[in-house]
């Protein structure tokens, strides 16, 4: 059963697919003990306070909104496939760059570094633009987002195992020890072998090959994923859809960038989700984590293990993911968890200022901290598992399904670019703000999550379960009527899932039934890739 469903392509492809974004959350979890090690500080001439700590890290965010641009042509131009497998190599040769830094002349440690962690942020930006694409357009219309939604899970996994990795080199060697943080690089190695390996396995996707011009191929690929019987329905599909995109003409980014062109709404949504999500200040939480117990009144010690903690959490919670991105919706995820954040922020503000004024005897009693910390830590597991279900997947996966096919590569490395930018500010201002605000980091956390959710409830559609087809049509309906309010546009029928009234079982089933009675065409409704039965 089990060797049955590994030979299965949807299977491969969710299984690369997640092991490519299981390479991002690596990092994340890698750096955050790194960043406290003496040795490495030592080696990179910096203090542990140094703004520089920041750079390191953030200038990874640039190098990923580059890796999209560029990746993102490349994809369109030769596939993609190869680009993946590109991108995985760009982030192989970063990380090996990364490990030597230091190991020549030490004067040369920080530019080395600096310049691995750009170019590993090449390749893994250009995975994360590419990526989500492949797998969209190889997904069913009713479970694009339950398969990111695993992917992402894996990207926890790869924090969990590069945060894991570092407690216990750090606790057998030592913060004074060289390997103890070279060593969690090193072992990043494993997730470029395993891709590499898994490469050839893959099938290029056949909206891809029809895009270009490749219908032979697209069929060979069809008959590989979904069997020979699907081959004739699902091309002709596909060729239409392509045909009709031709008459539309080519997307430039022009079209995307300039306000008032064809691609203008849609992008602004697609900016507007990845700033949001840094905004929710989950990006700092994952890199600082340690820190951030630390404000709560852990030592040192005791902060890394709740780090840990949270992290091994935030990896099983991911499971409510998947599961409810289908039947609430990526919208719905979106308004409520920024809701919830805004809320979590607000106590860990007070629980902090409290932990901070017993520790600098400002007030008359003193509180133990237990008192703060219990609680404080509570909520912030809680807002972690909020921040996953809620805000880890829908910006990735909104862009994959709101553009034309001959875009949605580059709405994909809009996405990224932006996540890039606004991460890389996010990271940089971070331990700044640590050093100067303290607790009250958690107030503006708090604020910017409010703002997040009320953009979102305005103005994001909802795209889940929709065609691609259909999702386009919502942009088009919104310039007819000149608003971009969901509210407003088409009756407000964007702000909810289509299948919310009449399909309990999430599956589409009912509402393809029902599109048979109102006289809609199976391929108007079903997905255009669908696992045969």
């Amino acid at each position: 059963m089990l060797r049955d469903k590994l030979k299965n392509k949807q299977t491969q492809v969710v299984l690369f697919s997640s092991t490519a974004i299981a390479l991002y959350g690596y990092d994340q979890g890698m750096m955050s003990l790194i960043n406290t090690n003496y040795n490495y500080l030592d080696t990179m001439g910096i203090s542990e306070t140094s703004p520089m700590v920041g750079i390191i890290v953030s200038v990874y965010y640039l190098g990923c909104a580059l890796g999209a641009v560029i990746a993102s042509k490349f994809a369109d131009w030769k596939g993609r496939r190869p680009g993946v497998f590109v991108c995985v190599a760009t982030a192989s040769v970063g990380n090996l760059i990364m490990f030597f830094a230091g190991m020549g002349p030490p004067h040369n440690a920080l530019a080395v570094m600096i310049a691995g962690r750009i170019i590993m942020g090449l390749g893994v930006g250009g995975l994360d633009a590419v990526v989500p694409v492949y797998t969209s357009e190889l997904s069913e219309d009713n479970a694009r987002g339950r398969a990111l939604a695993q992917e992402f899970q894996a990207n926890i996994f790869g924090l969990n195992m590069a945060f894991i990795t570092n407690v216990i080199v750090t606790h057998q060697l030592g913060k004074h020890n060289q390997w103890a943080w070279r060593s969690p690089i090193m072992i990043m190695q494993v997730y470029p072998i395993l891709l590499f390996s898994g490469t050839t396995l893959l099938p290029e996707t056949p909206r891809w090959l029809v895009l270009d011009g490749k219908n032979n191929k697209a069929k060979e690929s069809i008959a590989k994923v979904f069997g020979k019987s699907q081959v004739e329905d699902r091309i002709k599909e596909l060729t239409e859809a392509h045909q009709v995109e031709e008459r539309k003409g080519m997307v430039s980014y022009a079209d995307m960038l300039i306000p008032g062109r064809t691609q203008w709404h849609p992008t602004v949504v697609t900016i507007m989700g990845q700033v949001n999500q840094a905004l929710t200040g989950y990006g700092a939480v994952s890199v600082y984590g340690p820190q951030i117990f630390g404000l709560l009144g852990f030592g040192v010690t005791d902060a890394e293990y709740l780090t840990l903690g949270n992290y091994i959490f935030y990896f099983c919670m991911m499971t409510f993911a998947w599961i409810l991105i289908e039947r609430k919706g990526r919208r719905w995820l979106l308004v409520t968890g920024a809701f919830w954040l805004s809320i979590s922020f607000a106590l860990l503000c007070l629980l902090g200022g409290l932990a901070m004024s017993s520790q600098n005897g400002t007030i008359t009693t003193s509180i133990p901290l237990l008192a703060t910390g219990i609680p404080g830590t509570v909520i912030l597991y809680l807002a972690t598992a909020v921040f996953g279900i809620g805000w880890l997947v829908p910006p990735w996966l909104i862009p994959t399904e709101i553009y034309p096919s001959s875009a949605r590569a580059q709405g994909a490395a809009v996405s990224v670019v932006v996540w890039g930018f606004a991460n890389f500010a996010v990271t940089l201002l971070t331990p700044i703000l640590f050093n100067n605000l303290d607790y009250w980091l958690f107030l503006i956390f708090a604020a910017t999550n409010a703002i997040a959710g009320l953009w979102t409830f305005e103005y994001c559609p909802e795209s889940g379960t929709r065609t691609f087809e259909e999702n386009q049509e919502f942009f088009k309906k919104a310039a007819d009527e000149g608003t971009w309010s969901v509210r407003k546009v088409a009756g407000g029928e964007y702000r909810k899932l289509p299948d919310a009234k009449g399909d309990e079982d999430g599956t589409g089933e009912n509402v393809r039934q029902q599109g048979k009675k109102d006289g809609i065409k199976d391929g108007e409704r079903e997905p255009l890739l669908e696992r045969p039965t």
